[in-house]
């Protein structure tokens, strides 16, 4: 298969696991939104993928995930917070893990990928509800990264185990 076919394949195939995952368990959040398990393929495809294809992976698979369970209204931004969550994996984790080692750069890179992810849903809902309102997500989307990261250490240590990997 051709290099390039193939990046856009697994690409692809990122991006349904991430849509599949987000959608899988949804809990309703204070503000209209809901707590899921996308986060870690969100970092997973941070960690596995390049740069680019990461972050459109990870936006296009959790913007289809808001489209497809009538979260309209969020897509846009869903598509940017979790692209760029798949940008600070990804650029993170090459930075430190020379010096770190992989499960810490794992760890610093998906906690600052999840502050991106609470932070910019306290933005955007911000400035859809007030930022006060939109405070009251912080809980939930704290707990929703806590556990996407676990879930993602957890997964992208079985991958390397089994060598699965993307590219």
């Amino acid at each position: 298969m051709d290099k390039k076919l193939k990046k856009i394949v697994m690409t692809a195939l990122v991006a349904s696991l991430v849509c599949v995952a987000t959608m899988i368990i949804k809990l309703p959040s204070p503000l209209n939104g809901y707590i899921n398990l996308g986060d870690c393929m969100v970092l997973l495809a941070g960690w596995m993928l390049s740069p680019a294809y990461g972050f459109i992976a990870a936006g296009l698979g959790s913007a289809l995930a808001d489209l497809f369970s009538g979260y309209v209204i969020y897509a846009p931004a869903t598509a940017v917070i979790k692209g760029l969550m798949a940008l600070v994996a990804f650029y993170v984790f090459k930075l430190s893990n020379k010096k770190l080692g992989k499960l810490s750069s794992r760890i610093i890179s998906g906690v600052l990928a999840e502050i991106i992810m609470v932070l910019g849903y306290f933005i955007f809902e911000g400035f859809m509800y007030g930022f006060v309102a939109s405070a009251v997500n912080i809980p939930a989307n704290s707990v929703q990264g806590i556990v996407g990261l676990v879930i993602g250490i957890v997964l992208i240590k079985l991958f390397e185990k089994h060598k699965i990997l993307f590219f």
